[in-house]
């Protein structure tokens, strides 16, 4: 949204506050391989659902203001932020990405030999996927640029078909477990793979080919999800409002944990948000007669 309205309106509080982040970005604490902490407040850990809150605007950061002899640097960076948390978050015995990976391997919820949380949370990996493809829109072509290409599209070829519903073709909130009782279809972490796909196909990230089929995903989210109100208006239905690892609250990263941690909700910005987004794309493959 700053990006938005500096371009739109020119004012120098909106430079002054990309600048502030962007500064605060680059005194943020790092793990030991220069990952961002997820916050400070959760020392020497990386979780998937941080990507998203630095990682685009950096690129973007960089994109638009910073020198072009010195941006190669930057860029690398923010590659480097998918490239690391991918790295200890990965499973390969089930192909997914964990929630977290504490590099001390110190907490209460990580595997002492591997630092990594029990389980791959939906929204995480929703968060993970967003954050990369949105970040791609600005990073420059390169081996690190295709290090992340090639994360991102093993996730859809492999990782999201091997773990999508058969019936609705959408996901868990413990993506992993579909077949264990007590879990439940997510829509925020399903939506947020929805827009992903449409936006890597719009991209190149994705090939065209999958068009059919990231369309089909986005028609069924609204199968599953979406209902009309009597007054006309819709809402996204079964959002997780949210979990974590830790804290005050001691979350414990359990499957238990994640499908008790919060009362489902309607129309969670985390769902309205890339729903809106989704949308959009699809209209845009729709009026190209897709």
């Amino acid at each position: 949204m700053l990006f938005d309205m500096y371009e739109r309106h020119g004012e120098a509080r909106y430079k002054i506050a990309m600048d502030t982040l962007f500064s605060q970005l680059m005194s943020h604490p790092r793990t030991q391989d220069s990952g961002f902490w997820h916050k400070q407040v959760y020392p020497h850990q990386m979780w998937l659902d941080g990507l998203y809150m630095g990682a685009p605007y950096y690129a973007e950061y960089v994109h638009q203001f910073i020198p072009a002899e010195q941006q190669a640097a930057y860029f690398e960076d923010v590659a480097r932020q998918f490239i690391v948390v991918g790295e200890h978050t990965y499973d390969p015995a089930t192909q997914v990405y964990r929630h977290g990976w504490d590099e001390s391997k110190s907490m209460f919820w990580c595997n002492p030999e591997t630092g990594q949380s029990a389980h791959c949370w939906g929204r995480g990996l929703g968060w993970y996927v967003m954050g990369m493809i949105d970040a791609l829109e600005f990073l420059p072509e390169g081996e690190s640029r295709d290090q992340v290409v090639k994360i991102f599209q093993d996730i859809y070829l492999y990782t999201l078909p091997k773990y999508q519903d058969h019936k609705t073709k959408m996901w868990y909130q413990v993506l992993e477990c579909p077949h264990r009782k007590g879990n439940y279809l997510e829509s925020t972490g399903s939506i947020m793979f929805v827009y992903g796909f449409l936006k890597a196909i719009k991209l190149g990230v994705l090939d065209e080919k999958y068009t059919f089929k990231a369309m089909d995903w986005y028609r069924k989210f609204v199968d599953c999800f979406v209902k009309v109100n009597e007054d006309g208006t819709i809402s996204i239905t079964d959002c997780c409002a949210g979990a974590g690892l830790g804290g005050k609250q001691m979350r414990s990263g359990t499957f238990d944990y994640y499908i008790n941690e919060t009362v489902l909700r309607d129309n969670d910005n985390k769902a309205v948000g890339p729903f809106i987004w989704a949308s959009l794309m699809y209209e845009e493959l729709v009026a190209a007669g897709k």
